[in-house]
């Protein structure tokens, strides 16, 4: 970790936001809050005053201590011994109780409880507030919240943390920036993964699709700066490794700032051709092919993306607590198989954790004119990591049509939170897909691999892969 770059964009930036009509950043003072009564992210750092072993209980924030990390855990890579092995079920909600909790439970959540009555419920443990990020990145946190600046489709100013930390100006732009929060949240630097994604259908049945998967967040190498990024907050590789008939092909992604600026680029490699086209349409809600059609492009990753085609809107002035997945550990351990997890309908809720969260409520509803298959969504942001926990989302019916859930954990050896796997449900086929299935594999993600240069990720690269 260098320190070149921990230098913002400077006064060009700040003129160029400030000429595209972008709002002003939060004073001096407001941003000397973070560390102090909010957290180094922005949330509230003081718990909620009920007394601890209650399902009810948000404790005060103190990041991940040495202390918690599992002496077993030896290598980057490997499967995460849970830090909390002895934490017990406080509380179980199910569709017979579900009224009790219905301030606390997403609204996607209730109707995952009300499509499957007799078999999905959630375990609530302990609240755990485990998320936590080396400290550069909460120094260029502070930095951001003075000096970042909401353009019509992108963010100036900010480079190496989260861009808006305290959530300031119109609701309009509080909600635009507790996205941006998200897609721009810290994850690591230079990552790889071998996982499976399968798509469950109504029986319970599925196939595996294995890939690796290298993502390289250029937004977070402190050997750059903001004028350096070039529009590119992070370059993607997924390389499919089974089944057979898919196998060799790949996908390229360079992931812009302002997609209106400049798109999202994309290539894939096809291995029966052996050439590297263009992917002009891995966007909005193009359908993901390995996904089975239950996941769309901006699906991914709970979402990411331009944010052009939604209206934006705050639904809470303050985050609200709410239950939600967390400390996922056990989701990700070597001892359960995948059909230990994977059930027809939904994944087996004895292995899914859940925890009360303060959490910001995003709703983003279809502008006129524009196309999605979804009308309106609504985010569950978790307010300690900025990572979205669960996603309802709404067909042109206004109906309730699809649920996605992000299991989040912590990878305390980087450390840095993200997720065990995602889970994006169909309430109407009652199929659903889970990514980043590592149970039976070696490895689960792995941070500590040297950076092997641009050029890995340019389509010259990924036609290089392919022979």
């Amino acid at each position: 970790m260098l320190n070149k770059t921990m230098m913002m964009g400077g006064v060009a930036a700040l003129a160029l936001a400030l000429s595209s009509g972008a709002q002003a950043a939060v004073s001096a003072q407001e941003a000397a809050k973070l560390g102090d009564s909010l957290t180094a992210f922005g949330a509230p750092k003081a718990g909620n005053g009920v007394d601890a072993g209650s399902p009810l209980a948000i404790p005060a924030w103190r990041g991940f201590p040495a202390s918690d990390k599992p002496s077993a855990y030896t290598r980057p890579g490997q499967h995460h011994p849970d830090p909390f092995p002895n934490d017990e079920v406080l509380l179980t909600i199910n569709n017979d109780n579900k009224g009790e909790y219905a301030e606390r439970l997403p609204e996607g959540v209730k109707a995952l409880m009300e499509t499957y009555p007799e078999t999905f419920h959630i375990n609530v443990y302990q609240s755990r507030r485990t998320t936590s990020a080396p400290d550069w990145v909460y120094e260029n946190t502070k930095k951001n919240a003075t000096t970042a600046q909401l353009g019509d489709n992108g963010v100036s100013g900010a480079f190496g943390g989260i861009p808006f930390p305290i959530l300031h100006g119109s609701n309009e732009e509080k909600a635009r920036q507790a996205i941006w929060n998200h897609i721009l949240r810290w994850r690591g630097q230079y990552v790889v993964r071998r996982a499976s994604e399968v798509a469950v259908q109504r029986n319970g049945r599925y196939t595996l699709v294995t890939s690796q998967q290298e993502v390289y967040f250029r937004y977070y190498n402190p050997e750059l700066s903001e004028a350096e990024l070039d529009n590119i907050i992070f370059f993607f590789i997924s390389e499919t490794l089974a089944p057979a008939r898919l196998a060799g092909g790949a996908t390229l992604v360079h992931e812009t700032l302002d997609q209106q600026k400049l798109a999202r680029q994309a290539w894939g490699y096809n291995e029966g051709t052996r050439r590297v086209q263009r992917s002009p349409n891995v966007a909005y809600d193009q359908p993901i092919s390995a996904a089975d059609g239950l996941r769309t492009a901006d699906d991914t990753d709970m979402y990411n993306g331009a944010l052009d085609r939604y209206d934006w809107r705050l639904v809470h002035d303050e985050p609200v607590e709410m239950f939600i997945p967390y400390n996922n550990y056990r989701l990700d351990s070597a001892d359960l198989e995948y059909s230990d997890i994977l059930l027809p309908g939904h994944i087996n809720p004895e292995h899914a954790r859940w925890e009360l969260h303060r959490v910001w409520v995003v709703d983003a509803t279809l502008k006129s004119g524009q196309r999605h298959i979804y009308e309106r969504r609504t985010f569950y942001i978790d307010a300690d990591s900025w990572q979205v926990a669960v996603v309802d989302q709404y067909d042109r019916r206004g109906e309730m049509w699809r649920v996605s859930l992000a299991h989040i954990k912590n990878f305390y050896e980087v450390p840095t939170q993200w997720t065990a796997m995602d889970v994006f449900h169909d309430l109407r086929s009652r199929r659903y897909h889970v990514q980043q299935l590592t149970n039976e594999a070696s490895n689960n993600l792995i941070f500590d691999r040297a950076y092997p240069g641009d050029s890995h990720f340019s389509p010259a690269g990924l036609r290089r892969r392919g022979n």
